[in-house]
C-alpha cells in the first residue's frame, strides 16, 4: 500500500513546484505530516513556504546541546517572524550523561563508531521520538548537497523510522535555494556569510575553503560515504 501511495505521489509531483508539492502532500496526510528543521538555508526556505501555505503544520527542531549560538538566535528570529508552533526536543539527559562520562565529551573525533553513537543519543532518538504518531515527515534534503542524496527522490520510504519521506527541494540548486531566501527576505544563519554552507553541531563543523563541497566542512576528519549522523539513513 505504502509503495502504492509513494509511486502515485511521484508520478504526480514530477516537475512540481515545491509550493505545490507542499500543498500536495498536506492535502495527502493532513494533521499526520510534520516538518523537520534543521534551521539549515533549505530548511528555512520551507518554513517560509509552509507559512504561507498552512501555519498549522507540526513544526519540530532538535537541540543536541551542542549548537551554535547563531543556531538559537535565528530559532528565536524565526518562531517572531513567522508565528508558528514550533515544537524543540531535547537528547535524554541520563544517555547524554553516560555516553561523556564514559568516553568523553569530544569522544566524536576519536572514531565513526563514537560520532555515530552521539549522533544517535542527540539527533536520532530525540528525532524518533518527535515522529512518533505520523505518517509523512518534510525534509530539506537537495541532491546537490552530499554523494549520500545522489539517488533521493521527492517521495520516498524511511525504513529507519517506518513513514514517508517528502524532500520537495531535492531538485533546488544551491543558487536556487538563495535566489529564494533574498527574493522572500527569509531569515537564516548568519554562519552562512562566514563560510558554512552546512551547519550542524558546534564541535562538528567548520567553515570550508573556496572551491571545497558544501558538506566538507561537516564532520571534516571522514571520507564523504560517511558523513551522514543517522538521520537520512536508508537502512
Amino acid at each position: 500500500m505504502k509503495t502504492e501511495q509513494i509511486d502515485k505521489l511521484n508520478q504526480e509531483l514530477a516537475g512540481k513546484s515545491a509550493e505545490e508539492i507542499l500543498s500536495a502532500v498536506i492535502r495527502e496526510f493532513g494533521s499526520a505530516l510534520c516538518f523537520s528543521t534543521s534551521l539549515g538555508a533549505e530548511d528555512q526556505v520551507i518554513t517560509a513556504m509552509l507559512a504561507d501555505i498552512d501555519k498549522t503544520v507540526r513544526v519540530f527542531t532538535l537541540d543536541t546541546g551542542r549548537m551554535f549560538p547563531e543556531s538559537y538566535e535565528l530559532l528565536h528570529r524565526t518562531v517572531n517572524r513567522y508565528g508558528m508552533d514550533f515544537k524543540v526536543y531535547f537528547p535524554d539527559a541520563a544517555q547524554v550523561e553516560t555516553m561523556v562520562n564514559s568516553k568523553g565529551i569530544n569522544l566524536f573525533y576519536e572514531s565513526v563508531e563514537n560520532r555515530k553513537a552521539c549522533c544517535h543519543i542527540r539527533k536520532i532518538e530525540p528525532l524518533q521520538r518527535a515522529l512518533k504518531g505520523y505518517d509523512a515527515w518534510i525534509t530539506g534534503l537537495r541532491r546537490q548537497q552530499s554523494v549520500t542524496r545522489n539517488d533521493m527522490k521527492i517521495v520516498e520510504w524511511d525504513a529507519i523510522n517506518q513513514l514517508i519521506k517528502i524532500n520537495p527541494l531535492i531538485e533546488w540548486t544551491e543558487t536556487e535555494v538563495w535566489d529564494y531566501i533574498k527574493q522572500k527576505n527569509v531569515p537564516y544563519n548568519s554562519l552562512h556569510d562566514k563560510g558554512f554552507p552546512s551547519i550542524g553541531c558546534q564541535p562538528c563543523t567548520r567553515a570550508i575553503e573556496p572551491g571545497e563541497d558544501v558538506r566538507a566542512g561537516r564532520w571534516w576528519w571522514e571520507l564523504p560515504e560517511s558523513k551522514e549522523c543517522g538521520l537520512h539513513a536508508k537502512k
